[in-house]
């Protein structure tokens, strides 16, 4: 059993037992004109609303579709197999997180403290596993693989001892998992808001914000707003107050950022990721990612980033939507993190193609998109601070495309 600093490791041996659409076809995505300014227009016509929301059952019915490993080297992925894991998700607390114990291997259909733990690391490594959620499903095993990968490691998408060990340096040491928060009067302050279903009452809004401040925690600390409150037991996360403390993931504590500029943006479609490299080609950034479905495909080939817009407004064209009378009247809906492209849109080339946020970060890599590049409003966010207009945007598959 090798000690790495700051756990205790029990190695648990295994056996085996926007919505975008395409010139040709305006109706099936969204158009998007967007000037470069800190308040801009996105364009949207879309076979429906682009919040597709899931529901939790649907959410872990996809979990664990590996799916994505066709996009990847297969030969180098274990197969997921029976673990007897000592942990469940119940377990997750502030004390356990922090605690000395981390089961390794891990991997499969667990959940637990150390699986938080391991996607805590991801965040801070540049490797995003998604909302964290403490629960192990294709997102944390993307983001796994593929650090692998770089860091010229086994890559099996599971994590292992030295695995674990190179997670750690790279999210800038054995810093405390979990750690507290005095909240600001910035961080609970709202305005909240009901978001209603119908469009034009939307327009009627004045931003599309926040409904509650649970919400608004849970994507300040990249974490579903039911394991933030596992962290905070007998704490009613809408209630909280300026000067209270809360226990939250070390999300701001990261490690060394790489020094090279994004030199290209790559997208798979298939493995529903965007990865952004360096001139070398090597991976600086990893992202999950939700895409094009069979009836909106996501577009191949090779374009450019041509504008960056943050908190854009929505304009919603019956004339270009499918269903929806041509009669009825446009509408502009208000900015705000509940907006349909969340809080960054960043153009491509390609007419009505772009990657943007989500009012619903829990649905990234589970559901599709109608063409368009969705991610979680941090993860958007954080990209657009990384690239400029030029850069160069690929949609690849290692299985088609290499």
């Amino acid at each position: 059993m090798r000690i790495i600093p700051g756990y205790s490791i029990f190695l648990w041996i295994a056996f085996v037992a926007a919505a975008c659409g395409d010139d040709s076809e305006p109706a099936s995505g969204v158009a998007a004109s967007v000037p470069a300014s800190p308040t801009a227009v996105a364009d949207i016509s879309t076979f429906g609303d682009l919040d597709e929301r899931l529901t939790p059952e649907q959410i872990e019915a996809g979990r664990m579709n590996m799916g994505w490993r066709q996009y990847a080297s297969p030969d180098s992925i274990i197969a997921n197999d029976t673990l007897s894991y000592p942990e469940s998700w119940e377990d997750i607390s502030a004390s356990a997180v922090n605690g000395d114990a981390m089961f390794l291997p891990l991997h499969g259909d667990v959940a637990g403290p150390s699986v938080l733990r391991v996607q805590v690391l991801l965040d801070r490594a540049y490797f995003s596993p998604g909302i964290i959620d403490g629960r192990w499903g294709m997102n944390t095993e993307k983001a796994i693989y593929w650090l692998q990968e770089r860091e010229g490691l086994a890559a099996t998408g599971r994590v292992d001892e030295a695995t674990f060990a190179r997670l750690v340096e790279l999210a800038g040491g054995p810093q405390q998992i979990v750690t507290t928060h005095t909240l600001s009067a910035e961080d609970v302050s709202g305005p909240f808001v009901t978001i209603p279903e119908d469009i034009y009452e939307k327009a009627e809004m004045e931003c599309m914000c926040y409904e509650s401040l649970s919400e608004k925690l849970s994507e300040m600390f990249h974490i579903t707003p039911a394991t933030l409150g596992m962290l905070n037991p007998d704490v009613d996360l809408n209630q909280l107050q300026a000067g209270d403390v809360l226990n939250v993931p070390n999300v701001t504590t990261r490690g060394p950022a790489p020094q090279q500029a994004i030199a290209q943006i790559v997208i798979s479609d298939g493995g529903h990721y965007i990865h952004a490299l360096d001139a070398s080609g090597r991976t600086l950034y990893h992202f999950p990612t939700t895409l094009g479905s069979d009836y909106a495909p996501s577009p191949t080939g090779k374009f450019t980033i041509t504008n960056i817009a943050h908190d854009p407004t929505w304009h919603y064209q019956p004339e270009l939507l499918t269903g929806v009378p041509d009669e009825k009247e446009d509408a502009i809906i208000p900015p705000g993190p509940n907006n349909a492209v969340g809080v960054v849109w960043m153009q491509l080339s390609k007419p009505h193609y772009g990657i943007h946020g989500t009012s619903a970060p829990e649905t990234i890599g589970y559901t599709t998109s109608h063409g368009c590049v969705r991610l979680t409003n941090w993860d958007a966010r954080f990209l657009a601070e990384q690239v400029d207009p030029g850069v160069a945007v690929h949609y690849r598959d290692i299985t088609s495309d290499a």
